[in-house]
């Protein structure tokens, strides 16, 4: 079984192709009637439906490997729990699945990936949903402690009110288009038809 385009897509990190290669590579694997079960990387399939948010996928795949083989490889129910959370919505779940797992060195590069990707996201949750939250809430959505939490936060430019421990988001700026006035709408029309007669 040739597994140099999933090695290729690791080195170069190039994570968001993990799953849809693997999907791709098992089929291939099957349609020569070939066995893979024993040697296939789920821990990497299953992460790579995980980094891509293809909670439908990983919980497929997880169905279909055998009992064990899941068993017999701790890594591939790490990766797993982390989809559970995931699914749960249980957010300090997630980062607790991340750390509670000594990862393999194949495997690294892409729990860390995706574990920087979802705190972004979950980042802009709260600053799509929030004016004001708390900083155990903080903590809890971004997966650190609370100081850490604060001190991300502050980095993006959120304020912090040392008494009552809450966070005021910071919204970005929005940009609005200039809308035309609709007497130069006007007189711009009244231009245009002087000129063309």
């Amino acid at each position: 079984m040739d597994l140099s385009e999933l090695q290729d897509a690791l080195a170069s990190k190039s994570f968001q192709r993990i799953g849809e290669i693997c999907d791709e590579l098992m089929l291939q694997v099957a349609s020569k009637g070939t066995s893979f079960q024993e040697d296939w990387p789920y821990s990497i399939h299953l992460l790579g439906h995980i980094y891509v948010n293809d909670l439908n996928s990983a919980r497929f795949l997880w169905k279909s490997i055998p009992s064990r083989i899941k068993e017999s490889r701790a890594e591939i129910v790490a990766a797993w729990k982390i989809g559970q959370c995931l699914w749960n919505r249980e957010y300090a779940g997630v980062y607790a699945a991340i750390r509670g797992f000594d990862w393999s060195p194949e495997a690294l590069g892409l729990v860390t990936a995706f574990r920087e990707s979802y705190t972004k996201r979950n980042f802009q949750l709260l600053v799509s949903a929030y004016s004001t939250i708390s900083v155990t809430d903080t903590a809890q959505f971004l997966g650190m402690n609370g100081d850490d939490a604060i001190s991300y936060a502050l980095q993006h430019g959120w304020t912090l009110d040392s008494a009552s421990k809450m966070l005021a988001v910071r919204k970005p700026k929005i940009t609005t288009e200039q809308k035309l006035d609709s007497t130069k709408l006007q007189r711009l029309t009244e231009y245009v038809f002087h000129l063309e007669h």
